[in-house]
């Protein structure tokens, strides 16, 4: 390995080892408690080490965010690649979706304050996301019109309706307030509702 990428391994290892500090800490102690300092004393280093990865603690909240969205279009691109019909893709992309939303994303019914504070930043990040999940979703959506699984149309275009109609199964906040309510639709019901339109 050469001094360049040695270098360059190491720091990207230690960026990795700060944002899993800083993740812990968000979740554990809450956004708005939590310092770089903080950060610093978990890891056993200075402050002006964290500052020379991250400027500032919404830099750092945004890295983690970007860390969550990565996994997020990874499932998505997983579900694209499985061999089976769009409609089952689709099924397999919003159910694992949720699933993942709920896993990484709540703590008992409550979103966490770091995600929250994410979403009303509204951050490129977040918008790039949004921009590459429609794009996965329009290559699903367009090898279910080309094999005649669903109605002949735009794909992109229902791409955009399928991910706002199943966007209550996504959204941690909207997760969080409809999750176990008997007075909403529920997850399968959603995803079923959305595909049905694809193919009328």
């Amino acid at each position: 390995m050469t001094p360049a990428i040695h270098q360059t391994t190491e720091a990207s290892d230690t960026a990795t080892r700060i944002l899993d500090a800083a993740e812990a800490l968000f979740r554990h102690y809450g956004y708005s408690k939590t310092t770089v300092a903080d950060v610093a004393k978990e890891l056993g280093m200075s402050p002006a080490n964290i500052y020379r990865f991250f400027a500032s603690k919404s830099e750092l909240l945004e890295g983690l965010c970007a860390r969550m969205l990565q996994q997020s279009l990874q499932l998505a691109e997983e579900a694209a690649e499985l061999p089976i019909s769009a409609e089952e893709r689709l099924r397999h992309y919003s159910m694992t979706h949720f699933e993942f939303t709920v896993a990484t994303m709540l703590d008992e019914r409550k979103v966490h304050e770091m995600v929250v504070v994410a979403i009303e930043q509204s951050w490129g990040v977040i918008d790039k996301h949004i921009d590459d999940i429609q794009a996965v979703l329009t290559r699903i959506i367009a090898d279910g019109m080309e094999a005649g699984e669903f109605a002949k149309g735009d794909p992109a275009h229902a791409a955009r309706c399928f991910g706002a109609a199943t966007s209550p199964l996504h959204h941690p906040q909207m997760v969080a307030q409809c999750i176990g309510k008997n007075n909403r639709a529920g997850p399968a019901d959603l995803t079923e509702f959305a595909i049905r339109a694809l193919k009328a």
